[in-house]
Protein backbone atom coordinates (compact mmCIF):
# COMPACT_ATOMS: atom_id res chain seq x y z
CA UNK A 1 0.00 0.00 0.00
CA UNK A 2 1.62 3.25 -1.18
CA UNK A 3 0.37 6.60 0.16
CA UNK A 4 1.06 9.86 -1.63
CA UNK A 5 0.25 11.81 1.54
CA UNK A 6 3.12 11.68 4.02
CA UNK A 7 2.97 10.73 7.71
CA UNK A 8 4.81 12.61 10.45
CA UNK A 9 5.27 10.77 13.76
CA UNK A 10 6.43 12.41 16.99
CA UNK A 11 9.12 10.48 18.84
CA UNK A 12 8.85 9.87 22.58
CA UNK A 13 8.99 7.12 25.19
CA UNK A 14 6.63 4.91 23.16
CA UNK A 15 8.65 5.09 19.95
CA UNK A 16 12.35 5.54 20.66
CA UNK A 17 13.17 1.83 20.88
CA UNK A 18 14.93 1.05 17.57
CA UNK A 19 12.74 -1.98 16.86
CA UNK A 20 9.55 0.06 17.36
CA UNK A 21 10.91 2.93 15.30
CA UNK A 22 11.81 0.56 12.47
CA UNK A 23 8.27 -0.84 12.49
CA UNK A 24 6.82 2.68 12.31
CA UNK A 25 8.99 3.57 9.30
CA UNK A 26 8.07 0.30 7.61
CA UNK A 27 4.38 1.09 8.26
CA UNK A 28 4.58 4.44 6.48
CA UNK A 29 6.28 7.12 8.60
CA UNK A 30 8.14 9.50 6.27
CA UNK A 31 9.16 12.19 8.78
CA UNK A 32 9.97 12.02 12.48
CA UNK A 33 9.26 14.97 14.77
CA UNK A 34 11.62 15.76 17.60
CA UNK A 35 9.65 17.78 20.16
CA UNK A 36 12.10 20.22 21.74
CA UNK A 37 9.64 20.92 24.56
CA UNK A 38 10.93 17.68 26.09
CA UNK A 39 14.30 16.01 26.44
CA UNK A 40 17.91 17.17 26.30
CA UNK A 41 19.99 18.23 23.33
CA UNK A 42 21.82 14.90 23.45
CA UNK A 43 18.50 13.03 23.48
CA UNK A 44 17.54 14.68 20.21
CA UNK A 45 20.96 14.13 18.64
CA UNK A 46 20.85 10.44 19.56
CA UNK A 47 17.30 9.97 18.28
CA UNK A 48 18.13 11.64 14.96
CA UNK A 49 21.15 9.35 14.56
CA UNK A 50 18.99 6.29 15.25
CA UNK A 51 16.41 7.43 12.69
CA UNK A 52 19.08 7.94 10.03
CA UNK A 53 20.66 4.55 10.72
CA UNK A 54 17.31 2.75 10.41
CA UNK A 55 16.36 4.70 7.28
CA UNK A 56 19.68 3.77 5.66
CA UNK A 57 19.19 0.13 6.62
CA UNK A 58 15.73 0.08 5.05
CA UNK A 59 16.75 2.13 2.00
CA UNK A 60 14.11 4.74 2.76
CA UNK A 61 14.12 8.53 2.81
CA UNK A 62 13.05 9.80 6.25
CA UNK A 63 13.17 13.49 7.16
CA UNK A 64 13.87 14.86 10.64
CA UNK A 65 11.70 17.73 11.87
CA UNK A 66 12.95 19.70 14.90
CA UNK A 67 9.95 21.37 16.56
CA UNK A 68 10.94 24.36 18.70
CA UNK A 69 9.14 24.87 22.01
CA UNK A 70 8.44 28.57 21.60
CA UNK A 71 7.41 30.88 24.45
CA UNK A 72 6.13 29.24 27.66
CA UNK A 73 2.84 31.07 28.08
CA UNK A 74 1.81 29.09 31.14
CA UNK A 75 0.73 29.33 34.74
CA UNK A 76 3.24 28.30 37.40
CA UNK A 77 3.03 25.47 39.92
CA UNK A 78 0.70 24.86 42.86
CA UNK A 79 1.58 23.88 46.42
CA UNK A 80 -0.51 20.72 46.02
CA UNK A 81 0.00 20.40 42.22
CA UNK A 82 -3.68 20.87 41.44
CA UNK A 83 -6.76 22.90 42.41
CA UNK A 84 -10.45 22.95 41.46
CA UNK A 85 -11.85 26.25 40.17
CA UNK A 86 -15.57 26.92 40.55
CA UNK A 87 -17.65 29.16 38.30
CA UNK A 88 -18.03 32.60 39.85
CA UNK A 89 -14.93 32.31 42.03
CA UNK A 90 -12.25 35.00 42.10
CA UNK A 91 -8.77 33.98 41.02
CA UNK A 92 -5.50 35.91 40.73
CA UNK A 93 -2.70 35.40 38.21
CA UNK A 94 0.38 36.86 39.90
CA UNK A 95 3.69 37.24 38.05
CA UNK A 96 5.53 37.38 41.40
CA UNK A 97 3.88 34.38 43.07
CA UNK A 98 6.15 31.35 43.54
CA UNK A 99 3.73 28.57 44.53
CA UNK A 100 0.01 28.79 43.86
CA UNK A 101 -2.99 27.86 45.97
CA UNK A 102 -6.79 27.93 45.67
CA UNK A 103 -6.81 31.71 45.25
CA UNK A 104 -3.75 32.54 43.18
CA UNK A 105 -1.04 31.11 40.91
CA UNK A 106 2.23 32.32 39.48
CA UNK A 107 3.12 32.86 35.83
CA UNK A 108 5.94 31.51 33.67
CA UNK A 109 4.98 34.30 31.28
CA UNK A 110 5.79 37.40 33.34
CA UNK A 111 4.52 39.87 30.74
CA UNK A 112 0.89 38.78 31.00
CA UNK A 113 -0.15 41.77 33.21
CA UNK A 114 1.06 44.11 30.44
CA UNK A 115 -0.91 42.23 27.75
CA UNK A 116 -4.41 42.27 29.25
CA UNK A 117 -7.05 44.72 30.45
CA UNK A 118 -10.50 44.44 32.04
CA UNK A 119 -12.93 42.41 29.94
CA UNK A 120 -10.29 40.23 28.28
CA UNK A 121 -11.07 36.49 28.28
CA UNK A 122 -8.20 34.19 29.24
CA UNK A 123 -8.31 30.53 28.26
CA UNK A 124 -6.32 28.06 30.35
CA UNK A 125 -5.49 24.42 29.65
CA UNK A 126 -6.60 24.49 25.99
CA UNK A 127 -9.76 26.41 26.86
CA UNK A 128 -11.03 24.02 29.54
CA UNK A 129 -10.80 26.87 32.08
CA UNK A 130 -12.04 30.38 31.22
CA UNK A 131 -11.38 33.55 33.17
CA UNK A 132 -12.55 37.13 32.61
CA UNK A 133 -10.13 39.86 33.67
CA UNK A 134 -11.61 42.22 36.27
CA UNK A 135 -8.58 44.44 36.83
CA UNK A 136 -4.80 44.59 36.61
CA UNK A 137 -2.76 45.94 39.51
CA UNK A 138 1.00 45.83 39.09
CA UNK A 139 2.06 42.20 38.58
CA UNK A 140 -1.39 40.85 39.48
CA UNK A 141 -4.27 40.03 37.13
CA UNK A 142 -7.57 39.76 39.04
CA UNK A 143 -10.13 37.54 37.33
CA UNK A 144 -13.51 35.86 37.70
CA UNK A 145 -13.93 32.21 36.74
CA UNK A 146 -16.58 31.80 34.02
CA UNK A 147 -15.84 28.15 33.20
CA UNK A 148 -14.46 26.08 36.06
CA UNK A 149 -12.72 22.77 36.43
CA UNK A 150 -9.41 21.25 37.57
CA UNK A 151 -6.25 23.30 37.00
CA UNK A 152 -2.82 21.76 37.51
CA UNK A 153 0.81 22.83 37.19
CA UNK A 154 2.16 24.58 34.09
CA UNK A 155 -1.04 24.63 32.02
CA UNK A 156 -1.08 26.93 29.00
CA UNK A 157 -2.64 30.38 28.76
CA UNK A 158 -4.24 31.91 25.67
CA UNK A 159 -5.91 35.24 25.20
CA UNK A 160 -9.19 34.90 23.29
CA UNK A 161 -8.76 36.67 19.96
CA UNK A 162 -4.97 36.84 20.35
CA UNK A 163 -2.84 39.74 21.48
CA UNK A 164 -0.14 38.27 23.71
CA UNK A 165 3.21 39.87 22.91
CA UNK A 166 5.49 36.92 23.70
CA UNK A 167 8.24 36.65 21.05
CA UNK A 168 8.18 33.56 18.84
CA UNK A 169 11.85 32.76 19.49
CA UNK A 170 13.06 32.47 23.07
CA UNK A 171 16.62 32.09 24.36
CA UNK A 172 15.97 28.34 24.63
CA UNK A 173 14.81 28.23 21.01
CA UNK A 174 18.00 29.95 19.90
CA UNK A 175 20.08 27.29 21.65
CA UNK A 176 17.85 24.55 20.25
CA UNK A 177 18.41 25.87 16.72
CA UNK A 178 22.12 25.19 17.27
CA UNK A 179 21.28 21.63 18.34
CA UNK A 180 19.07 21.21 15.27
CA UNK A 181 22.00 22.28 13.10
CA UNK A 182 24.31 19.77 14.82
CA UNK A 183 21.92 16.87 14.18
CA UNK A 184 21.37 18.13 10.62
CA UNK A 185 17.62 18.57 10.91
CA UNK A 186 15.88 18.69 7.55
CA UNK A 187 13.05 20.88 8.84
CA UNK A 188 12.66 23.23 11.78
CA UNK A 189 9.17 24.16 13.00
CA UNK A 190 8.84 27.61 14.57
CA UNK A 191 6.17 27.85 17.27
CA UNK A 192 3.80 30.83 17.59
CA UNK A 193 5.16 33.09 14.80
CA UNK A 194 3.10 36.27 14.42
CA UNK A 195 4.70 37.77 11.32
CA UNK A 196 7.19 37.27 8.52
CA UNK A 197 9.82 38.93 10.72
CA UNK A 198 9.72 35.98 13.12
CA UNK A 199 10.44 33.57 10.27
CA UNK A 200 13.21 35.75 8.79
CA UNK A 201 14.88 35.86 12.21
CA UNK A 202 14.63 32.08 12.54
CA UNK A 203 16.15 31.57 9.08
CA UNK A 204 19.04 33.90 9.92
CA UNK A 205 19.75 31.97 13.14
CA UNK A 206 19.57 28.60 11.35
CA UNK A 207 22.01 29.68 8.65
CA UNK A 208 24.34 31.27 11.22
CA UNK A 209 24.41 27.94 13.07
CA UNK A 210 25.39 26.18 9.85
CA UNK A 211 22.00 24.49 9.41
CA UNK A 212 20.39 23.70 6.07
CA UNK A 213 16.87 23.06 7.37
CA UNK A 214 13.73 24.28 5.64
CA UNK A 215 11.43 26.31 7.90
CA UNK A 216 7.88 25.38 8.85
CA UNK A 217 5.72 28.08 10.47
CA UNK A 218 3.25 26.70 13.01
CA UNK A 219 0.02 28.64 12.55
CA UNK A 220 -1.43 28.81 16.06
CA UNK A 221 -2.05 32.50 16.80
CA UNK A 222 -4.80 34.83 15.67
CA UNK A 223 -2.12 37.21 14.40
CA UNK A 224 -0.69 34.43 12.24
CA UNK A 225 -4.02 34.12 10.44
CA UNK A 226 -4.09 37.87 9.84
CA UNK A 227 -0.54 37.75 8.46
CA UNK A 228 -0.82 34.36 6.76
CA UNK A 229 0.36 35.41 3.30
CA UNK A 230 3.48 37.18 4.52
CA UNK A 231 4.33 34.28 6.84
CA UNK A 232 3.94 31.85 3.93
CA UNK A 233 6.19 33.99 1.77
CA UNK A 234 8.87 33.92 4.48
CA UNK A 235 8.59 30.16 5.12
CA UNK A 236 9.06 26.89 3.27
CA UNK A 237 5.82 25.53 4.62
CA UNK A 238 3.26 25.72 7.41
CA UNK A 239 1.85 23.46 10.07
CA UNK A 240 -1.90 23.75 10.61
CA UNK A 241 -1.49 23.56 14.40
CA UNK A 242 -5.12 23.19 15.34
CA UNK A 243 -4.73 23.00 19.13
CA UNK A 244 -3.64 26.47 20.20
CA UNK A 245 -5.26 27.98 17.11
CA UNK A 246 -8.66 26.58 18.10
CA UNK A 247 -8.30 28.06 21.57
CA UNK A 248 -7.61 31.54 20.19
CA UNK A 249 -10.10 31.67 17.30
CA UNK A 250 -12.71 29.17 18.50
CA UNK A 251 -12.88 25.52 17.52
CA UNK A 252 -15.76 26.03 15.06
CA UNK A 253 -13.60 28.35 12.94
CA UNK A 254 -10.73 25.88 12.49
CA UNK A 255 -12.06 23.54 9.73
CA UNK A 256 -12.64 26.40 7.29
CA UNK A 257 -9.30 27.97 8.24
CA UNK A 258 -7.58 24.63 7.61
CA UNK A 259 -8.96 24.50 4.08
CA UNK A 260 -7.99 28.10 3.44
CA UNK A 261 -4.46 27.60 4.73
CA UNK A 262 -3.82 24.46 2.69
CA UNK A 263 -5.24 26.01 -0.47
CA UNK A 264 -3.14 29.16 -0.11
CA UNK A 265 0.00 27.20 0.71
CA UNK A 266 -0.41 25.03 -2.39
CA UNK A 267 -0.97 28.12 -4.51
CA UNK A 268 2.28 29.57 -3.19
CA UNK A 269 4.14 26.26 -3.70
CA UNK A 270 4.64 25.72 0.03
CA UNK A 271 4.45 22.55 2.10
CA UNK A 272 1.68 21.81 4.60
CA UNK A 273 1.45 19.56 7.66
CA UNK A 274 -1.94 19.10 9.33
CA UNK A 275 -1.61 18.37 13.05
CA UNK A 276 -3.28 17.95 16.44
CA UNK A 277 -5.56 15.18 17.68
CA UNK A 278 -5.78 13.41 14.32
CA UNK A 279 -5.91 9.97 15.97
CA UNK A 280 -6.17 11.19 19.59
CA UNK A 281 -8.24 8.28 20.89
CA UNK A 282 -5.48 5.88 19.81
CA UNK A 283 -3.36 7.06 22.74
CA UNK A 284 -5.37 4.48 24.67
CA UNK A 285 -7.34 2.59 21.99
CA UNK A 286 -6.05 0.22 19.27
CA UNK A 287 -8.59 1.58 16.77
CA UNK A 288 -9.50 5.17 15.78
CA UNK A 289 -12.95 6.70 16.02
CA UNK A 290 -14.92 7.21 12.83
CA UNK A 291 -14.66 10.97 13.39
CA UNK A 292 -10.86 10.75 13.49
CA UNK A 293 -10.78 8.76 10.26
CA UNK A 294 -13.01 11.39 8.60
CA UNK A 295 -10.84 14.21 9.94
CA UNK A 296 -7.65 12.65 8.59
CA UNK A 297 -9.28 11.84 5.24
CA UNK A 298 -10.58 15.39 4.85
CA UNK A 299 -7.09 16.80 5.40
CA UNK A 300 -5.88 14.53 2.60
CA UNK A 301 -8.72 15.66 0.34
CA UNK A 302 -7.86 19.28 1.20
CA UNK A 303 -4.43 18.60 -0.33
CA UNK A 304 -2.16 18.56 2.72
CA UNK A 305 1.34 17.21 2.17
CA UNK A 306 1.38 15.39 5.49
CA UNK A 307 -0.72 14.42 8.48
CA UNK A 308 0.86 14.24 11.92
CA UNK A 309 0.72 12.08 15.03
CA UNK A 310 1.67 13.69 18.35
CA UNK A 311 1.06 11.89 21.65
CA UNK A 312 -0.37 8.94 19.70
CA UNK A 313 3.14 7.93 18.60
CA UNK A 314 5.18 9.65 21.32
CA UNK A 315 3.49 8.33 24.46
CA UNK A 316 0.49 6.26 23.41
CA UNK A 317 -0.10 2.55 23.92
CA UNK A 318 -0.52 1.83 20.21
CA UNK A 319 2.01 3.81 18.12
CA UNK A 320 2.25 1.20 15.34
CA UNK A 321 -1.52 0.79 15.09
CA UNK A 322 -1.90 4.59 14.90
CA UNK A 323 0.51 4.79 11.95
CA UNK A 324 -1.19 1.87 10.22
CA UNK A 325 -4.64 3.44 10.69
CA UNK A 326 -3.40 6.74 9.32
CA UNK A 327 -1.79 5.05 6.31
CA UNK A 328 -5.01 3.15 5.49
CA UNK A 329 -7.02 6.35 5.77
CA UNK A 330 -4.66 8.32 3.52
CA UNK A 331 -4.64 5.54 0.93
CA UNK A 332 -8.43 5.30 0.72
CA UNK A 333 -8.89 9.09 0.66
CA UNK A 334 -6.38 9.45 -2.18
CA UNK A 335 -7.96 6.62 -4.13
CA UNK A 336 -11.38 8.27 -3.98
CA UNK A 337 -10.28 11.88 -4.27
CA UNK A 338 -7.63 12.09 -6.96
CA UNK A 339 -8.73 13.92 -10.07
CA UNK A 340 -7.65 15.81 -13.15
CA UNK A 341 -5.98 19.14 -12.75
CA UNK A 342 -7.52 21.29 -15.47
CA UNK A 343 -8.30 24.66 -13.96
CA UNK A 344 -5.53 24.47 -11.37
CA UNK A 345 -3.22 26.26 -13.80
CA UNK A 346 -5.08 29.44 -12.86
CA UNK A 347 -2.85 29.39 -9.77
CA UNK A 348 0.31 29.65 -11.83
CA UNK A 349 1.25 33.28 -12.19
CA UNK A 350 4.81 33.07 -13.50
CA UNK A 351 5.58 31.21 -16.70
CA UNK A 352 8.57 33.46 -17.42
CA UNK A 353 10.83 30.98 -15.58
CA UNK A 354 11.89 28.14 -17.83
CA UNK A 355 11.95 25.55 -15.03
CA UNK A 356 8.36 26.34 -13.99
CA UNK A 357 7.17 26.20 -17.61
CA UNK A 358 8.84 22.79 -18.06
CA UNK A 359 7.39 21.51 -14.80
CA UNK A 360 3.88 22.68 -15.64
CA UNK A 361 4.16 21.07 -19.07
CA UNK A 362 4.95 17.78 -17.38
CA UNK A 363 1.98 18.14 -15.04
CA UNK A 364 -0.40 18.90 -17.90
CA UNK A 365 0.90 16.06 -20.05
CA UNK A 366 0.68 13.58 -17.17
CA UNK A 367 -2.96 14.45 -16.56
CA UNK A 368 -3.93 14.00 -20.21
CA UNK A 369 -1.81 11.03 -21.28
CA UNK A 370 -1.55 7.45 -20.13
CA UNK A 371 1.76 7.67 -18.30
CA UNK A 372 2.87 5.51 -15.39
CA UNK A 373 5.20 7.97 -13.71
CA UNK A 374 6.87 11.36 -13.73
CA UNK A 375 10.64 11.11 -13.33
CA UNK A 376 12.47 14.18 -12.08
CA UNK A 377 16.27 14.31 -12.28
CA UNK A 378 16.94 16.92 -9.63
CA UNK A 379 19.70 18.65 -7.70
CA UNK A 380 17.82 20.98 -5.33
CA UNK A 381 14.36 19.43 -5.41
CA UNK A 382 12.71 22.65 -6.63
CA UNK A 383 11.11 21.02 -9.66
CA UNK A 384 9.86 18.20 -7.44
CA UNK A 385 8.12 20.72 -5.19
CA UNK A 386 6.30 22.34 -8.12
CA UNK A 387 5.33 18.94 -9.50
CA UNK A 388 3.94 17.86 -6.14
CA UNK A 389 1.60 20.86 -5.86
CA UNK A 390 -0.69 19.39 -8.52
CA UNK A 391 -2.74 16.25 -7.91
CA UNK A 392 -2.68 14.15 -11.07
CA UNK A 393 -2.73 10.68 -9.58
CA UNK A 394 0.60 9.96 -11.28
CA UNK A 395 3.47 9.07 -8.90
CA UNK A 396 6.54 11.29 -8.95
CA UNK A 397 9.98 9.68 -8.63
CA UNK A 398 12.83 12.09 -7.95
CA UNK A 399 16.39 10.90 -8.59
CA UNK A 400 19.06 12.95 -6.84
CA UNK A 401 22.69 12.69 -5.77
CA UNK A 402 22.23 15.22 -2.96
CA UNK A 403 21.70 13.68 0.49
CA UNK A 404 20.03 16.82 1.88
CA UNK A 405 17.60 16.92 -1.04
CA UNK A 406 16.90 13.19 -0.70
CA UNK A 407 15.86 13.61 2.94
CA UNK A 408 13.79 16.77 2.50
CA UNK A 409 11.82 15.24 -0.35
CA UNK A 410 10.42 12.70 2.13
CA UNK A 411 7.81 15.29 3.15
CA UNK A 412 6.60 16.22 -0.35
CA UNK A 413 3.22 14.75 -1.24
CA UNK A 414 3.27 12.12 -4.03
CA UNK A 415 7.06 12.26 -4.24
CA UNK A 416 9.27 9.20 -3.83
CA UNK A 417 12.94 10.22 -3.60
CA UNK A 418 15.57 7.82 -4.90
CA UNK A 419 19.27 8.25 -4.18
CA UNK A 420 21.61 8.08 -7.16
CA UNK A 421 25.10 6.67 -6.64
CA UNK A 422 27.69 9.44 -6.72
CA UNK A 423 29.84 7.25 -8.96
CA UNK A 424 27.39 7.94 -11.76
CA UNK A 425 28.82 11.44 -12.03
CA UNK A 426 27.06 14.51 -13.46
CA UNK A 427 26.10 13.03 -16.84
CA UNK A 428 22.33 13.58 -17.15
CA UNK A 429 21.91 10.92 -19.84
CA UNK A 430 23.42 8.38 -17.46
CA UNK A 431 20.91 9.49 -14.83
CA UNK A 432 17.97 9.04 -17.22
CA UNK A 433 19.15 5.55 -18.13
CA UNK A 434 19.67 4.71 -14.45
CA UNK A 435 16.16 5.95 -13.59
CA UNK A 436 14.56 3.72 -16.22
CA UNK A 437 16.45 0.66 -15.04
CA UNK A 438 15.66 1.39 -11.37
CA UNK A 439 11.92 1.77 -12.05
CA UNK A 440 11.98 -1.51 -13.99
CA UNK A 441 13.96 -3.29 -11.27
CA UNK A 442 11.50 -2.25 -8.55
CA UNK A 443 8.43 -3.06 -10.64
CA UNK A 444 7.15 0.51 -10.84
CA UNK A 445 7.05 0.26 -14.65
CA UNK A 446 7.15 -2.52 -17.21
CA UNK A 447 8.40 -2.53 -20.82
CA UNK A 448 5.97 -0.59 -23.00
CA UNK A 449 4.99 1.91 -20.26
CA UNK A 450 5.40 5.62 -20.89
CA UNK A 451 7.07 7.96 -18.40
CA UNK A 452 7.63 11.71 -18.41
CA UNK A 453 11.12 12.91 -17.54
CA UNK A 454 12.14 16.43 -16.48
CA UNK A 455 15.78 17.34 -16.11
CA UNK A 456 18.29 20.14 -16.18
CA UNK A 457 21.07 20.39 -18.66
CA UNK A 458 24.47 21.37 -17.34
CA UNK A 459 26.84 23.93 -18.71
CA UNK A 460 30.43 23.80 -17.46
CA UNK A 461 29.24 21.86 -14.43
CA UNK A 462 26.69 24.51 -13.42
CA UNK A 463 23.12 23.33 -12.85
CA UNK A 464 20.78 25.48 -14.90
CA UNK A 465 17.45 24.29 -13.51
CA UNK A 466 14.92 22.06 -15.28
CA UNK A 467 14.83 23.06 -18.94
CA UNK A 468 13.90 19.79 -20.65
CA UNK A 469 10.87 17.51 -20.68
CA UNK A 470 10.79 14.16 -22.45
CA UNK A 471 8.16 11.49 -22.91
CA UNK A 472 9.89 8.11 -22.95
CA UNK A 473 8.47 4.69 -23.72
CA UNK A 474 10.24 1.94 -21.83
CA UNK A 475 11.74 -0.29 -24.49
CA UNK A 476 10.15 -3.72 -24.94
CA UNK A 477 13.50 -5.41 -24.80
CA UNK A 478 14.74 -3.38 -21.87
CA UNK A 479 15.32 -5.23 -18.61
CA UNK A 480 16.64 -4.23 -15.25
Amino acid sequence: MHCGTKIVATLGPASTDPAVLESLIQAGVNTVRLNFSHGTAQDHIDRAATVRAIANKLGKSVAVLADLQGPKIRVGKFEKNKIELVKGAKFVLDAECELGNQDTVGLDYKELPNDVEPGVVLLLDDGKIQLVVDSVVGPKVFTTVTVGGPLSNNKGINRQGGGLTAPALTAKDMEDIKTAAVLEADYIAVSFPKSAADMYMARTLVRAAGGHALLIAKIERTEAITNLEEILDASDGIMVARGDLAVEVGDAAVPALQKRMIKLARKKHKLTITATQMMESMITSPVPTRAEVSDCANAVLDGTDAVMLSAESAAGKYPLEAVQAMARTCFEAERSGEGKIEGEFDNVSDFERIDIAVTMSAVYASSNMNVKAIVCISHSGASALWLSRYITGVPIYVFTQEVNTYRKLALYRHVTPIMVDAKLGPDREAHVAYAQLELLRTGKVVPGDRVIVTLASQSNGVNTGANTMRIIQIAQGQRA
